[in-house]
């Protein structure tokens, strides 16, 4: 009877499954009136020390979280010392090296505008291990890049990464004309350029490894990312900066489940969404849920470039297209098509039967200007 109530189920799964006429189900959400603090940072005992916080909303709010602005933050050690962090923009609070020391132990205060308090559990400072190296390898049309790691004292077991990605780019359409006042003239070598910028964006995903299952803590080739061939990202040049966080048992724990719950759910067969504990409580009211987990370590980067020409000759690689169309004098106005700022002159157009201009070809201002989409100014870093 067993096995028959098994197999009626699992062939009722298997429908379900393959049965493409089904119509997407999209239940009730339930909302609650409550906003739960977020606490997004740690403690950096060999660097700059950066702290976000914001309040938990409701799913079917598309609008991005409110920022918690307006508290007190600091760094209170075990000894006695305090140590500030000032707002910088709404909701980060900041401060600079302090150098912390691992002999002691630290926590973070936190005072909301409205008076409530919050403490976290005092933490040990881990010291993390240099990155090992950052590779990548060219497979099935699309770069993947790896971190790898070693801890010669076996003392650290537990890593987080995060990354920073920056890549060159170029616009669509190339000029050395522009619009100025009320008619086009030549760019001069102290115009700014617009043809070739740099745009940065920071890692959303959360990556874990631990080495407690081998004898030496050793993290060998764990995939960061990868990179479709066709990507703006490798279509010049392109860097990631890599950062390595050593973490505690219960920090990778706390980061193992909030990595489960955000990037797991959607089948029928992905683990359902575990119970966040954090370290971070309310002073006065500790049954009050608060989003976070403090930790405190050093911080070890290692930066990688990787140049179109390293990547296979046979990839096409990404190449930015835009249309362009034609004024004529005797049509439109220079003053009335540029002046809003929204097209951009291109090329100049002469008359067949003598060397004066007559019109010009143009393109929208997001396929010549480089910086609608990035900076023109090049990062220090860039080799």
């Amino acid at each position: 009877m067993k096995t028959r109530n098994l197999n009626v189920l699992l062939g009722w799964l298997m429908a379900l499954l393959l049965n493409g006429c089904i119509e997407p189900y999209a239940p009730e959400v339930l909302e609650a009136p409550n906003s739960y603090l977020v606490v997004n940072g740690f403690i950096n005992a060999n660097g700059p020390t950066n702290v976000q916080l914001l309040r938990t909303q409701n799913l079917n709010e598309e609008v991005p979280p409110p920022a918690e602005t307006g508290a007190t933050v600091s760094i209170e050690a075990e000894n006695g010392e305090n140590y500030r962090l000032s707002e910088t923009e709404a909701g980060y609070y900041t401060v600079g090296n302090l150098g912390l020391s691992p002999a002691n132990k630290y926590r973070l205060y936190i005072k909301t505008s409205d008076g409530e308090e919050y403490l976290s559990e005092f933490v040990a400072v881990k010291q993390t291990p240099e990155v090992g190296a950052v590779t990548w390898k060219p497979i099935d049309e699309e770069v993947q890049l790896y971190v790898s790691a070693q801890d010669p004292e076996n003392d650290t077991r537990y890593y987080r990464w995060e990354y920073e990605s920056t890549w060159q780019f170029r616009s669509a359409l190339f000029t050395n004309l522009k619009f100025d006042g009320d008619t086009v003239v030549y760019r001069t070598d102290s115009d700014e350029e617009i043809y070739y910028c740099w745009r940065s964006d920071h890692s959303t995903t959360i990556e874990l490894s631990n080495s407690t299952r081998l004898s030496q803590d050793v993290i060998s080739n764990y995939k960061l990312l990868t990179i479709p061939h066709n990507s703006e990202k490798l279509a010049i040049k392109y860097s990631i900066l890599v950062k390595q966080y050593a973490l505690t048992r219960e920090a990778y724990e706390y980061w193992e489940t909030l990595k489960k719950n955000t990037e797991s759910i959607g089948t029928l067969f992905d683990p359902l969404p575990s119970q966040l504990k954090g370290n971070i409580r309310n002073i006065h009211n500790p049954d009050e849920p608060v989003v976070g987990f403090v930790s405190a370590s050093t911080m070890q980067e290692k930066r990688i470039f990787i140049d179109h020409k390293e990547l296979p000759k046979e990839w096409r690689l990404y190449l930015p297209m835009c249309t362009v169309d034609t004024l004529l004098f005797e049509d439109r106005s220079v003053k009335d098509l540029f002046q809003g700022g929204g097209l951009m002159p291109v090329f100049e157009l002469y008359a067949p039967s003598g060397p004066f201009v007559i019109g010009y070809t143009y393109g929208a201002k997001s396929c010549v200007d480089c910086r609608t989409k990035g900076t023109n100014v090049k990062p220090a870093f860039w080799e």
